[in-house]
């Protein structure tokens, strides 16, 4: 691997804020990012990444292999969590299990933001069906984590409210605004485009700097109790996502051979989700302990994920 790429990725001011939120926690600073700023920064990223694709989307023309790239993007989704939910279901209880399987069959929008910015540091674009399949990403790893427990679980009261959840997977908040925004593009010309371009791009890294920031500092928090679990887990939430991003990274070859495209994949096979799966678990799986998905998904996966793995899978994507 390129050790360059490494210590680049390392010393990116956007990484290195996440760091410094993490050391606030462990220094008992009372830096905080205020949670109606935090809420406000996701949106505009994610309504930013949406925009931005679908003016890109409006620019491709559909061909097959766009088409066979969505199908490889759900089937990431659904078979993570197949094999996946084996291996947990050795050490937890079927509930936790199908619960963290739906965690990482499903995608971390924030990770992907991250690998947009990566990608731009290396003077490659994203492709705008790519922001589209990553919210159809979504959904798939919800459904058969559900499914998964439903098949297992053994006690004779129902656990999951299958209607509830499958409309919540679909009109969550974040998935909803990233395709609202990937139309909205899509149908935008290029003049009225150019009208919120600065808000749009000029102000991006900015934006995820700060983001990241409180990312650090909510990861810092739930580091702490996360180690009562033992080791399992964390070994898990460390090799898992590098397994599967290294595999799609090689896979993805087979359906297309743009490498910005494939690194994508990777990220998104790699990422775990905190936001639609807990939201939708807590519906569904209320049995399920949010004190370990969560920051498996947030604490550890996602700082691998924008330390060593990005740079992994851009080497293997660019040498394999």
């Amino acid at each position: 691997m390129n050790i360059n790429l490494l210590i680049e990725n390392l010393t990116n001011p956007a990484l290195l804020f996440f760091v410094l939120g993490i050391v606030a926690v462990y220094l008992k600073s009372d830096l905080e990012i205020p949670a109606n700023s935090s809420k406000f920064i996701s949106l505009y990223l994610l309504f930013s990444i949406g925009f931005k694709g679908g003016q890109e989307l409006s620019h491709e023309t559909f061909t097959n292999t766009i088409g066979f790239s969505m199908i490889f993007g759900i089937l990431i989704s659904l078979l993570i969590p197949l094999y996946t939910f084996f291996i947990l279901k050795r050490k937890m209880n079927i509930y936790d299990s199908g619960a963290i399987a739906a965690a990482y069959g499903s995608v971390s929008a924030v990770t992907f933001v991250t690998a947009v910015a990566f990608l731009e540091s290396q003077q490659l674009s994203l492709h705008g069906h790519m922001v589209a399949i990553m919210a159809l990403m979504e959904s798939p790893a919800i459904i058969a984590g559900l499914i998964l427990i439903s098949i297992y679980n053994k006690d004779d009261s129902p656990v999951i409210k299958k209607r509830t959840v499958l409309r919540h997977s679909f009109t969550n908040g974040s998935v909803l605004l990233i395709l609202g925004s990937l139309i909205i593009g899509f149908f935008a010309n290029a003049k009225q485009a150019e009208g919120i371009k600065p808000f749009t791009n000029d102000l991006f890294k900015g934006f995820l700097a700060i983001f990241l920031l409180d990312m650090g500092i909510v990861s810092g928090r739930k580091l702490k109790s996360f180690f009562s679990f033992g080791w399992f887990p964390f070994a898990f939430s460390i090799c898992i996502p590098l397994i599967n991003g290294s595999i799609i990274a090689w896979l993805s070859s087979y359906i297309t051979p743009d490498i910005a495209n494939r690194f994508v994949f990777a990220v998104l096979a790699a990422s775990a989700s905190y936001i639609a799966v807990p939201a939708a678990m807590k519906i569904s799986v209320p049995k399920s302990n949010p004190g370990l998905y969560l920051p498996m998904a947030l604490a550890v996966t996602f700082p691998v994920n924008i330390t060593i793995g990005m740079p992994i899978y851009f080497y293997i994507v660019q040498n394999i």
